[in-house]
């Protein structure tokens, strides 16, 4: 069978939680979905899908599976609009919406720049920390810096953001150097809301380690943790493209430089791969590259 079509199929009853959904909006007879679904799962070798009389939820082999099918998608309109793509000229208004942290120290000068270059596309950037609801708000692409993005919404991978473990030099002299990532539990940890509030998770030789954290600070919004790290309250977990300048004047120090926290996914989401618009397409692109070359990744160590 198409396996083009079998992963439209997949992913539309993922999104629906349901194959009847998924063959009423594709066109096509529940049965034809059904056989879809189960040709995905045969080139899987697994099942991907528990099936209840009420609705369906991903295996762990299917959310394996599942952004492997949304890239299969993503290259086949790639290669279909090959043709078309030298002809189409980016243009029109392009609603985004990121973090203010996100929005401050890395989106902004890259927003500039795409539009030096596409004098016909507008850009409206709202700066927003929560979750939006992107048909409601009107937005055409959300920015998303996570692990745990939701299976069935749209997205491309952009790129991925490390944090680092910081504190200023006038707490370290007041309550000492942690000389090892368990010791933190033992100092005033200022925590972001919603993420690492409560555990710091690390890479290590032998795998994750969690880390208990505890403090006197925490907030739902990013950039105030940097502020709170620098007035020497406390140690903090920040992303790197957040201080790498305060690291570099001396004004936080990098704690731990030898162990990585786990990196974080930038994500492109969005409503539709299908018709979309040419600003939109033309960002995400910009944006992909953009976020390979920024040093978001460090490079690897030798």
């Amino acid at each position: 069978m198409d396996r083009i079509i079998a992963a439209k199929v997949f992913l539309e009853a993922v999104k629906r939680s349901s194959i009847s959904g998924a063959a009423e909006h594709l066109g096509m007879s529940r049965a034809m979905a059904s056989r879809y679904v189960g040709s995905i799962e045969e080139w899987a070798q697994a099942r991907l899908l528990h099936r209840t009389t009420r609705k369906l939820s991903l295996t762990p082999a299917g959310e394996l599976t599942l952004p492997i099918c949304e890239e299969l998608i993503r290259l086949s309109e790639t290669v279909s609009a090959v043709g078309t793509a030298s002809h189409c000229t980016p243009k029109g208004l392009v609603r985004v919406t990121a973090s203010s942290i996100f929005a401050e120290h890395c989106l902004t000068d890259i927003l500039m720049k795409f539009l030096q270059l596409n004098p016909q596309v507008s850009v409206d950037l709202q700066v927003v920390d929560r979750m939006t609801n992107l048909a409601q708000d009107g937005i055409d692409l959300a920015i998303r810096v996570t692990n745990d993005l939701d299976p069935t919404l749209i997205a491309t991978r952009l790129g991925s953001v490390h944090s680092y473990i910081c504190a200023s030099p006038e707490y370290l002299g007041r309550c000492g150097t942690p000389d090892a990532i368990e010791d933190l539990t033992a100092h005033n940890c200022l925590t972001y809301a919603h993420l690492g509030r409560s555990e710091w998770k690390f890479k290590q030789a032998t795998g994750t380690v969690l880390v208990p954290v505890t403090g006197s600070f925490t907030t739902n919004e990013a950039a105030i943790v940097v502020r709170a790290a620098l007035s020497g309250t406390g140690i903090a977990m920040l992303p790197g493209f957040a201080v790498a300048q305060e690291i570099a004047d001396g004004r936080l120090v990098r704690l731990f430089p030898d162990t990585e926290l786990s990196p974080l996914g930038i994500h492109a989401v969005y409503l539709s791969r299908h018709r979309m618009p040419s600003a939109l397409k033309a960002l995400i692109a910009f944006l992909k590259t953009a976020l390979n070359n920024e040093g978001l990744t460090p490079p690897e160590r030798d």
